[in-house]
């Protein structure tokens, strides 16, 4: 349906897995949204990377939109991401700051059903390694809604680098996998052997 199961899609490249043990689809449709007042198509360069590394990945991207730092606006844009059958991940990028116009977190915060806190964790202690306590200044964040799993990172082009490298990539698959995985429907189809 609205993914696609290994052989489906090209392998993915850059050394990066679809998850630990090697379950989950291959490719992972995604949306990407950059959060910014500024940014036009030619001068987003982070979103611009991200689709770069997701569809070198295997990854396609089904939906792409630059959007300014108001929550009303980020939030029907999610949803409507959430809503399609291609979009299996949404990738923010910007608006997760300390100033005024930085509400992404706030946003997302409202609609995360499943938060994913290590994501958060281990992005910044890597940003840390390269800027110092600065780093706990980003207010990165993922969690799952709706069955789908959403990534908000910041916005420059060496942090977006970074979350997808180190973080999104080598995981997205896998996540995808343990949202869709479906609960045993009777304790008779459990690997429990009983007498």
């Amino acid at each position: 349906m609205g993914w696609h199961k290994a052989g489906e899609a090209e392998p993915a490249k850059h050394g990066h897995s679809s998850g630990h043990d090697g379950s989950g689809p291959r490719a992972v449709p995604c949306a990407v949204l950059t959060i910014s007042d500024t940014r036009t198509e030619e001068t987003d360069t982070s979103g611009r990377k991200i689709q770069d590394m997701l569809k070198a990945a295997g990854h396609p991207v089904s939906m792409y939109h630059i959007l300014p730092d108001e929550p009303t606006r980020i939030l029907a844009l999610v949803h409507q991401g959430l809503a399609r059958e291609d979009v299996w991940a949404v990738i923010l990028n910007g608006g997760t700051g300390l100033s005024v116009r930085d509400v992404t977190f706030e946003a997302l915060n409202g609609i995360i059903e499943k938060p994913l806190p290590g994501f958060g964790e281990l992005f910044r202690m890597l940003s840390y390694q390269d800027i110092g306590p600065a780093a706990m200044l980003s207010r990165a964040m993922a969690g799952a809604t709706r069955g789908k799993v959403i990534f908000s990172v910041p916005g420059s082009t060496k942090a977006v680098e970074l979350a997808m490298e180190k973080l999104i990539l080598p995981q997205l698959g896998h996540v995808v996998h343990e949202l869709r995985r479906q609960a045993p429907s009777s304790p008779h189809s459990s690997h429990l052997h009983t007498p």
